[in-house]
């Protein structure tokens, strides 16, 4: 909670929902975490790959945690509010009431999460079509994007769905539209996940050639035809209702949203850096790279003019920064890989014990015990025959392959604690060389990165920071303010407040540099020939099921 001795100020409030929670802030003119809140939501996988969540659920969530961060404060000092989230796909009726995305019938999970891969087959064939919107996104959809899903739901849900539905929304844009009444969508969703043009708005022809002709014929009323940048203020801002709900002012700005990575984009690769030692202070913004990772990671990188980099979304103008294109790259799983690799380790129990015992996260534990063993060598010489490719969810970038599936290479009958702290570790540095794959592809395009700005749960991990630093020879900056997804979202709602003259303005008032990674120099010629290995797995891997094929 903010301290009694806090100068009476001007508030915005963040609002993040991420993959298993929402989270939310109360934040500064300076960019300074004043309070903060979260609370889980719930999600269902009816099946396989069919990964599914409640639109109400969710907004009850962001109800409990922006009544928490404003407690005790003077409601006249908060400006306004912005949302970020996830790029699922909300279904509403015509009443914009939930429809269910579920063959049970259950109109309470009204969401396909972003990481469903239920429409393999939809994709494959809008890929077939070579369409020229597929040009950016790197010249092929990703299942996760909402063509697709859309897709599915025609073919599949018919009745039950597609034919009662009214509005399909990004998440972030059914929040903005929750707060406000305004139906309008943010640039940001649009042109990211639904092949939007900023320049030259929808392809009809694109949505013919897919089946998808019913929203061309109704004016694409269905999915937006009312678009703004991220930043704007939406109406005439919080409805009497939604303030109710929400614990906050009637007539407070709400801000046209974000998708939660570019959210902390926005709150990372502003940032004033002069007197760090940096390669980047003094050259333009478009030689950082803000890597946001978590459930998954997407790493964001900035141009003056468009580069259509292979296997990387984008280039998508305006999209995060105002006036800048953007190419996101992305790996599916980073966060939930590793959760998965520990915890299916045999090992896995007697580490949960040990951490508690020592009143230590998990990861801190094996982040001590890799110390322990690692003797007089760096830690990372501990996996010189153990290695990973992390593919377990498929590739998004650079290789747009959701087919590829995770190796592990350099195993053992051994099933100690050593033995899981060691797994670990090539997982993780499996994570850092995919961003170096990553990073190589965009500059082959055109890019030219010199430092990485990490946030996101995992940039809380001291060791995920030091291998992306040693693996991809670059310095990591980690922000000041750790939550800086939210002080993204607070700096939605500080521009749509017009406190600030524009977004650029906002990012460098309210985001800092907290701590600077340098990479161990020392360590190049390992990583170097580690991350030879690291391609050889996947062309491995194309080996082996071009043996197989037709078995």
């Amino acid at each position: 909670m903010p301290g009694g001795d806090q100068e009476p100020g001007r508030y915005y409030v963040g609002v993040d929902v991420g993959t298993g929670s929402v989270r939310a802030a109360l934040v500064d003119q300076r960019g300074t975490l004043l309070a903060f809140a979260d609370q889980a939501i719930n999600k269902w996988e009816p099946q396989f790959n069919h990964h599914e969540q409640s639109s109400e659920d969710i907004w009850a969530a962001c109800c409990i945690v922006t009544k928490k961060v404003v407690q005790g404060i003077n409601l006249n000092q908060i400006r306004g509010l912005g949302f970020d989230a996830t790029c699922s796909l909300v279904v509403l009726d015509k009443q914009f009431r939930p429809l269910p995305v579920n063959h049970e019938g259950d109109s309470h999970r009204n969401i396909i999460m972003w990481l469903d891969h239920r429409a393999v087959s939809q994709v494959h064939r809008i890929n077939n079509t070579k369409h020229s919107v597929l040009q950016y996104v790197g010249g092929v959809m990703s299942v996760e994007m909402q063509a697709p899903k859309l897709l599915w739901l025609k073919e599949n849900l018919r009745e039950t769905c597609w034919d009662k539905a009214g509005h399909f929304f990004d998440l972030p844009d059914f929040l903005s539209w929750k707060a406000t009444g305004v139906t309008a969508r943010s640039l940001c969703s649009l042109v990211c996940k639904w092949t939007y043009s900023a320049e030259k708005g929808w392809d009809d022809s694109f949505w013919k050639m897919i089946g998808l002709e019913d929203f061309v014929s109704d004016n694409y009323s269905k999915i937006g035809n009312q678009v703004l940048p991220p930043g704007a203020s939406l109406g005439n801002g919080l409805t009497p209702e939604a303030a109710r709900d929400l614990g906050l002012p009637a007539g407070i700005a709400v801000s046209a949203s974000l998708i939660d990575a570019h959210a902390g984009g926005l709150g990372v690769i502003g940032t004033d850096v002069r007197g760090h030692g940096l390669a980047c202070e003094g050259q333009p913004v478009t030689s950082r790279l803000a890597v946001i990772c978590g459930t998954s990671s997407c790493h964001m990188g900035i141009s003056k003019d468009p580069i259509f980099v292979p296997g990387v979304w984008g280039p998508y103008f305006s999209a995060m920064v105002p006036g800048f294109w953007l190419n996101e790259g992305g790996q599916s799983v980073t966060g939930k890989l590793i959760d998965h690799m520990v915890q299916g380790h045999a090992a896995f129990p007697e580490l949960q014990a040990k951490a508690t015992a020592r009143c230590q996260s998990i990861y801190a534990y094996l982040n001590s015990h890799l110390d322990l063993i690692k003797k007089a060598q760096p830690v990372g010489f501990l996996t010189v025959d153990l290695h990973v490719w992390p593919d377990f969810h498929g590739n998004r970038s650079p290789l747009a392959d959701l087919t590829l599936k995770g190796m592990v290479t350099g195993l053992k009958l051994s099933q100690d604690l050593d033995d899981l702290a060691i797994l670990y570790l090539a997982t993780v540095q499996a994570i850092a060389f995919g961003t170096r794959f990553i990073i190589e592809a965009m500059e082959a395009a055109g890019h030219s990165i010199s430092t990485l700005f990490l946030c996101g749960g995992l940039s809380k991990n001291p060791l995920f920071v030091q291998m992306h630093a040693d693996i991809t020879g670059m310095p990591v900056v980690l922000s000041q303010e750790v939550e800086s997804v939210l002080v993204g979202a607070a700096i939605l709602g500080a521009c749509a407040s017009g406190d600030f003259t524009s977004v650029q303005e906002a990012m460098a008032r309210m985001s800092k540099v907290g701590r600077v990674v340098f990479p161990r120099l020392e360590d190049k010629r390992y990583y170097d020939k580690k991350y030879q290995v690291f391609l050889k797995l996947v062309e491995h891997q194309k080996e082996y099921t071009a043996i197989m094929k037709g078995v």
